[in-house]
């Protein structure tokens, strides 16, 4: 009886490490960072669901023309890459705003609070003002994330007024901040900086 039960439990605890495991690789898959080595063939290949669509276009307010690949179109998992060349081998920035899996390997995702991006960065955030291209675009502070390649992008979730709009680091108190309860709604990881 002792040997079945420790059998029993011997399989038990497999199978629980094996679920773990299938849980991290799945979130491994949709992590942002870990993009980076990939070239569009092994995008590809990784990705083969993600019914990629490939073209050329012009970034950076019309001035640059990049190729470009995008995963999901159309669905919450939607995710843009442009590269560095037309072979499509080295990417120059990951983008992504909907509100599916992908996630940054520092646990920041599209709905992570103002508050929650302060306590990763371990010093106080600022952010751009609303209405513009840059639109709540963060600045680190000098804080842990100064040096990452990570750049996001706030939205207010609340009403505000016209003093939060336009091209201004903003300048708000505890409270009103608080009110605008901030998320962000917008996640570019850029390689070529």
């Amino acid at each position: 009886m002792r040997k079945i039960l420790a059998l029993s439990l011997v399989i038990i605890m497999a199978s629980c490490n094996s679920a773990k495991k299938g849980t991290s690789a799945t979130n491994a898959k949709y992590t942002l960072e870990n993009l980076e080595k990939l070239d569009s063939k092994s995008l590809r290949s990784q990705y083969p669901n993600a019914n990629i669509k490939e073209g050329t276009d012009l970034f950076e307010e019309g001035t640059e023309k990049r190729a470009f690949s995008i995963l999901y179109p159309g669905t919450p998992d939607e995710l843009s890459i442009t590269w560095q060349d037309e072979e499509r081998t080295k990417i120059h920035d990951i983008r992504y705003s909907g509100n599916g899996k992908w996630k940054s390997e520092t646990g920041i995702d599209i709905g992570t609070s103002y508050e929650a991006l302060n306590k990763i960065n371990a010093k106080k955030i600022s952010f751009y003002g609303f209405g513009w291209d840059y639109s709540g675009a963060v600045l680190w502070n000098g804080g842990k994330m100064e040096d990452s390649k990570l750049r996001v992008f706030l939205a207010p979730q609340n009403e505000h007024s016209n003093k939060f709009y336009g091209d201004q680091i903003i300048k708000a108190s505890d409270a009103e901040i608080e009110a605008l309860d901030l998320k962000v709604s917008s996640i570019i990881i850029n390689y070529a900086i």
